[in-house]
Formats: structure tokens, sequence, C-alpha cells
């Protein structure tokens, strides 16, 4: 009876120990965007793409040190606010996640990457402000371009392309806002040109009768606006209202489609830049497209197919470096080649992504229709 019971205790440890060599090794992906709020488009957007990044590797496992991986998002909801998104970046260096593909914006990036550096953690943002990546933080990687980039795009586009004489800026004053305001001014400088005049909101304003009132009597041919689509669309209607013929220009946080949803045919004849290229000139770029659209029966909102590139290209660092230690991948990151379905990524070293493209679009027919790319 002794013996049996033996028999079937090794039977039982043999077993588990074949199960545990086979078993599968979880790697912790983290993420972190406004999943709520206003920039909840925004959010999603990024989530549904972080989303089939996770399933395609899942779907077609990778093999690390010996071990096949199985890889776990954990997401979390940053509200677009600097002192949750800290909070949420000390959550997810809690919860040992190998690497942060986030956060959307730069006002939240920027502090939270400190969070993320003390831990030795990756940080892949679409930050765009160029203090993201002016610390000196080995782990933070810009996966578009900066508000240099596209601020200096749109500046030539508006001198240059739309022979603009009377400029003037408006931002809310956010880390986004100001920051690619600033970079616009500064591309007019070396022009020989200045805006007539800067005003200022608050990224929650909805009325800007008075700053556009202010403003009426300089004929503005182009308006700047440092912001987000939730404000750009109610702006450009009450430019209308009040007669100001002048194009609305701004950023990749303009370039959605909730802006022409909102903005309805005052939409028309207006600009943004994106921080990226065509995604549909290039082939993953067209596929990834497809995919996203039979997935989630939307278009692409904004920078949802960078979060999915964060993703593969942490993979890809970790399957070349044969190990999950962030010691030893992490540097691998920044040495890539990784070619997504973005961009041919590479960095310099601060982490800025080399030869960025920048995309400008106007809306015409009812959707945003490219105009030029520039590197």
């Amino acid at each position: 009876m002794k013996q049996e019971k033996m028999a079937v205790w090794v039977a039982g440890a043999l077993l588990a120990l074949s199960s545990s060599a086979f078993a599968d090794t979880v790697v912790k992906i983290g993420f972190a965007s406004p999943l709520s709020g206003p920039q909840a488009h925004y959010g999603k957007d990024n989530e549904n793409a972080i989303k089939m990044a996770i399933s395609d590797l899942n779907a077609s496992p990778i093999t690390v040190a010996g071990q096949k991986l199985k890889f776990e998002l954990v997401s979390e909801d940053d509200q677009a606010d600097p002192r949750i998104g800290t909070q949420v970046a000390q959550r997810l260096v809690d919860a040992d996640v190998k690497a942060v593909i986030g956060h959307f914006n730069s006002g939240v990036s920027i502090p939270a990457s400190r969070i993320y550096s003390e831990a030795g953690i990756p940080q892949l943002s679409v930050a765009t402000n160029p203090a993201y990546t002016q610390s000196g933080y080995k782990t933070t990687f810009r996966l578009v371009g900066s508000d240099s980039q596209i601020g200096g795009a749109l500046g030539r586009f508006a001198v240059m392309g739309l022979k603009a004489k009377n400029i003037v800026v408006i931002d809310d004053r956010t880390a986004y806002g100001q920051g690619i305001a600033d970079e616009f001014i500064k591309s007019l400088g070396a022009m020989g040109k200045q805006p007539l005049k800067h005003e200022y909101t608050t990224d929650k304003a909805n009325d800007f009768t008075a700053i556009l009132t202010s403003i009426r009597a300089l004929k503005p041919d182009v308006i700047f606006y440092g912001g987000a689509d939730a404000q750009a669309a109610p702006m450009v209607k009450q430019m209308k209202r009040l007669g100001i013929n002048a194009k609305l220009m701004g950023g990749d946080m303009l370039n959605t489609p909730t802006f022409i949803q909102l903005a309805g045919v005052d939409a028309a004849g207006h600009y943004s830049a994106v921080a990226g290229g065509v995604l549909g000139q290039r082939a993953a770029g067209k596929s990834f497209e497809a995919r996203y659209k039979a997935l989630y029966k939307q278009d692409i909102v904004l920078l949802g197919p960078q979060f999915y590139d964060g993703v593969m290209l942490v993979a890809d660092a970790m399957k070349k470096a044969n190990s999950l230690d962030r010691a030893k991948f992490l540097p691998l990151i920044g040495k890539t080649g990784y070619k997504g379905v973005t961009a041919d990524f590479s960095f310099d070293a601060l982490g800025n992504l080399k030869n960025a493209p920048v995309t400008i679009s106007e809306v015409s027919n009812g959707s945003w229709q490219v105009k030029s790319v520039a590197h």
C-alpha cells in the first residue's frame, strides 16, 4: 500500500514538473492613456491598438531563454492628468511590468518618466514636448517626432505654403499645447516673422468668443492653436460666426475624426500636422489599418499604431537580448533598427526617434486629406 502511494506521489510530482517546464512565462506590459473624460477617444484608440499587439504576440509566441512568452496587458487610466498620471506610474511599477507604453499626453509623460527611470523600466511614449527626453533618462523613448519637428513643419507651411502674413497664436497652457505653440513661434522667428498676438486659454474651455473678438481686427490669415480637438472644434465654429476667415492650424491632437464630427461643415479648410508618415504608404501600415477597422468597426483615431509598434519593439528587444532582464534588453531598445507599421525605428542618444516624418493634412470633403510629408 505504501509503495502504491509512493508511486502515485512520484507520478504526480513528475507531472507537476513536466507542466511547469512547459508553462508559458507571463510578461506584463504596462499601458497608460486617458480612458475617461474628454480625451478618452485618444486613449481607447491607443488601448485598442495595444491589445492587437498583445494578441498578435500571443498568437505566434516568441521564446526567450528557452521559455515561451505569454504577454499580459496591465492597463491604466491616467485621465490626462499629471497628478493621476504619477499615481498610475507607481501602480505600474508596483505591478512589476517589464515596460510601459505610454503615456499619451506630454504633461503626464514627463513627470511619470522620473518614476519609471528610478525603477529601471523602459517607457515608450508619444509625448511630443521636447522636455520629455531632455532629462537624460536612459529609459525614455519617443515613438514619434517632437514638437520641434511638428511646429517647424507647420510654421514653414503657414509662411511658404499658405503665404500667411498675419498670424496669431493661441495655446491651452498644457505641456503639449504650450510646447507645440512655442516651437511654431520659433519656426516663424527663423524665417524673420513673429505672431501678431499670442493668446492663452485652458484645455477645459469651450467659449473662445472673447479671445477671437480681441484678434478679429488683426485680420489674421492663420490662427495657430496649441491644444486638442474638443476645443478646436467650437473654436472654428465661433470663428465662422464672428466673420474670421483665417485658417486654423494645429498639431496632431486636431487630426481626428472627432474634430470633423464636432465642427461639422466648419471643419473644412483647416490644417493639422501629425508626427508620423502616411500609414497607408507602408505595406505593414496598410495591413494594420485594415485589421484595425475590421476588428473595431471604426477608423484609427490618431496614434494607436505607434502604441502597437511600441509593444512590438519591446518584444523584439527581449528576443534579441534572449532575456527578460530589463538591464539586458533595455539597451537594445536604444540600438534598435526595428521596422514597424508606422516607421523604421532608430533612436538618438536621448531616445528621440530619428528621421521622424511629419504629415500635414487639410479637412476636405469631410475627411483629413494629406497635403505634404516633411522630414
